[in-house]
C-alpha cells in the first residue's frame, strides 16, 4: 500500500471582531495566563531538569509583570542533550514515515483547535504581539508549517530515479547521522516551532535552543508536541544563553546540521566555528540559516500613492518592525514625495500603541531593554546628524514597557547608516530621488546594503515593473509587486533570502526539507552478467 499525506490547505485567519466568540475566548485565555507563572526548564530525553539558574520571563509592554520563571541550561545540560538525541536516534530514524507524519499532523489539529488560544495568548503576552499578529504567527503559520512540511515530505520521498529493463533503481532518504542544532529567534512563535520539527519530520533528532525572550510560547509549543505524541529525546529543549549552549554543541563530533534564524553576526560565528572544526565532525554539517534584512520598498513615479502609503505603514510598523522582512528603507520619487510623506506622517500620528491585550492597539513594545537601547540609539543618531530629519515619531519610553514610537526619517544619503544597517525596530527611513534617476537609484539600492531578503516595487507602468524586477533580481529572495514586503504565507511564498540574509533554503518548502535528508541510491540487478568479457573484445 502506498500512503499519501492529506492535501494541505492554509489555515484560515480569524479576525477577532468585537463581540465574536473567538475574541471572548482569547480574552479569557489572556486573563488566565497573565495570572500564571509556570516554571520553564530544559527538557532532556523527556525529563525536566531544574538547574536553579533562573531568569524571570516578563511582559515587554509591562516589564514589572513576571510571566514565568525559566531555568537556564549550560554545558552539562548540553552534553546530556547530545547523549539523549543519540539515544533516541536509532528508533526515531527507523520509524515508518507515516507514523512520524501523524504526530505533526495531529499537532497541527491540536493547534487549530484546543491549543490555539493558549499559544496565541502566550505570544501576545510574552512577545508583545497584537491579536492578529499572534494569530497569523503562532496559530496559522505554525499549523501551515506542519501540514505543508508533511505533504512535501511525501513529494520528496516520491522523487525516484529511472529503472531500465532488468534493473530496479530507487532512492532511500535517510536521516542525517548525528543531531540537528535548532536555534530559534524571539519574533516568531512559528519559527520556534518549525526549525526543530522540520528536521525531526525526516527522522533526525534535535537540540532546540529557543531565544530567552521567547520562552513562554516555546514552552507551550513543546507541551503541544508532547500531547501530539512526540517521543522523548527526539526534540530536546535547551533554553540558555547562546555561548553557554552553543560552545559544547558545536564542539560535538555528532553535529549533523544547524537550523538557524537570528542575527547575521551569530550565524557567521557558527559558520566560522564549524569551519575551524570541520575535520572533527563525523559528517560535514548542513548549515541552514535565515539572518538579517534591510528590506526595501521602491516607488516608481507611476506608483499609486494611497496603496504605497498603506504598504509603508503595515510593512514597516506591524509588530514594531521586529520582522526580518519589515520595510526599513523606501525610495520615493520627487513627483510623489509631498503627497506620500504628508499622508504617511498623518497616518503614523494615528497609530495606537500599548498593551496588546487592548485589541484597539496596532503595535506593542519592542522585545527587551537591549533592543530598546539599540533602536533608540539609531533614532538619536538621526537626531544628531545633519543628513537626517525626523518626520514623524522619534519618542521612546521604557518606564513601564519598552515602547518606541513608529518613526519616519528622511535621509539625504541613500547609502548612509540608516539606509543600509538593520535596525529591527519601528523605524522607516525614506530617500527622495529625482524621477529621471530611476536606474541610478536602483543601482544604489542594490549595492548599499549587504542583505537580500525581501523587497517590493510599486508602479502602475507594466514596463517599468519588468525593468525594475530584472534590475533587482538578486536584491531579494522574496520580491513583491504592488504589495508590502512582509507576510509570506507557507505554500504560497516560500521564505528566505541570500547574501547576508541567509542560505535561501526557503522555510516551509521542499527546498528546506531536502537539507535534512541523506539520500542513498540503491541499484538492484535482476539478471547480473556471469562473465567479465565485453562484446568488443571478440
Amino acid at each position: 500500500m502506498t500512503s499519501k499525506a492529506p492535501l494541505p490547505v492554509n489555515e484560515p485567519v480569524r479576525d477577532y471582531a468585537p463581540g465574536s466568540a473567538e475574541r471572548a475566548a482569547l480574552e479569557q485565555a489572556l486573563a488566565a495566563m497573565a495570572g500564571e507563572a509556570p516554571e520553564i526548564a530544559p527538557v532532556i530525553g523527556g525529563r525536566c531538569v531544574m538547574t536553579g539558574k533562573t531568569r524571570a520571563v516578563v511582559m515587554p509592554h509591562d516589564h514589572r509583570r513576571t510571566l514565568a520563571v525559566a531555568h537556564l541550561g549550560g554545558a552539562p545540560e548540553a552534553e546530556a542533550a547530545i547523549a539523549a538525541a543519540a539515544a533516541a536516534w536509532p528508533e526515531w530514524s527507523a520509524m515508518p514515515w507515516e507514523d512520524r507524519l501523524a504526530i505533526f499532523l495531529k499537532a497541527a489539529e491540536l493547534l487549530a483547535g484546543p491549543w490555539r488560544d493558549r499559544l496565541n495568548a502566550a505570544t501576545m503576552l510574552g512577545q508583545s504581539k497584537t491579536c492578529i499578529q499572534a494569530e497569523i504567527d503562532a496559530a496559522c503559520e505554525l499549523i501551515d508549517f506542519w501540514r505543508f512540511n508533511s505533504f512535501d515530505l511525501t513529494r520528496l520521498y516520491a522523487e525516484q530515479p529511472l529503472s531500465p529493463r532488468g534493473v530496479w533503481n530507487r532512492m532511500e532518504y535517510r536521516a542525517l547521522e548525528g543531531f540537528i542544532f535548532a536555534v530559534t529567534p524571539f519574533n516568531f512563535t512559528s519559527i520556534g516551532g518549525n526549525l526543530p520539527t522540520a528536521p525531526a519530520l525526516l527522522g533526525n533528532t534535535v537540540i532546540w535552543k529557543p531565544a530567552t525572550t521567547q520562552l513562554l510560547s516555546a514552552w507551550y509549543t513543546l507541551q503541544l508536541l508532547n500531547e501530539a505524541g512526540l517521543p522523548p529525546g527526539v526534540i530536546n529543549f535547551l533554553p540558555g544563553d547562546g555561548p553557554a549552549i552553543g560552545a559544547p554543541v558545536l564542539a560535538s563530533p555528532a553535529l549533523a546540521g544547524v537550523h538557524f534564524t537570528g542575527s547575521t553576526a551569530t550565524f557567521q560565528h557558527i559558520w566560522r566555528t564549524v569551519g575551524e572544526r570541520i575535520a572533527k565532525y563525523r559528517s560535514y554539517p548542513r548549515l541552514v540559516g535565515e539572518t538579517g534584512g534591510k528590506d526595501f520598498i521602491f516607488a516608481h513615479p507611476s506608483a499609486e500613492p494611497a496603496t504605497l502609503v498603506t504598504a509603508l505603514l503595515r510593512g514597516a510598523f506591524e509588530y514594531q518592525g521586529q520582522k526580518c522582512s519589515a520595510a526599513s528603507r523606501a525610495f520615493i520619487p520627487e513627483s510623489l514625495w509631498e503627497r506620500v510623506v504628508e499622508a504617511l506622517v498623518a497616518e503614523v500620528a494615528r497609530i495606537p500603541m500599548g498593551d496588546p491585550a487592548d485589541f484597539r492597539n496596532f503595535i506593542g513594545a519592542v522585545i527587551d531593554e537591549p533592543a530598546f537601547e539599540r533602536i533608540a540609539g539609531y533614532i538619536e543618531y538621526a537626531r544628531q546628524n545633519d543628513g537626517y530629519r525626523i518626520l514623524a515619531g522619534g519618542g521612546a519610553d521604557r518606564s513601564t514597557g519598552y515602547f518606541i514610537e513608529p518613526t519616519v526619517i528622511q535621509a539625504d544619503d541613500p547609502a548612509g547608516r540608516l539606509m543600509c544597517e538593520e535596525i529591527f525596530g519601528p523605524v522607516l527611513t525614506l530617500y527622495r530621488y529625482p524621477d529621471r534617476a530611476v536606474d541610478d537609484t536602483l543601482g544604489i539600492l542594490d549595492r548599499a546594503s549587504p542583505y537580500a531578503l525581501t523587497g517590493a516595487v510599486f508602479a502602475q507602468d507594466r514596463r517599468a515593473i519588468g525593468r525594475i524586477a530584472a534590475r533587482l533580481r538578486h536584491a531579494a529572495g522574496n520580491f513583491y509587486i504592488n504589495d508590502k514586503p512582509t507576510g509570506a504565507v507557507v505554500g504560497q511564498q516560500p521564505f528566505g533570502g541570500a547574501r547576508a540574509s541567509g542560505t535561501n533554503d526557503k522555510a516551509g518548502s521542499l527546498w528546506n526539507l531536502i537539507r535534512w535528508a541523506s539520500p542513498r541510491a540503491i541499484k538492484e540487478t535482476f539478471a547480473p552478467p556471469a562473465g567479465w568479457r565485453y562484446p568488443h573484445m571478440g
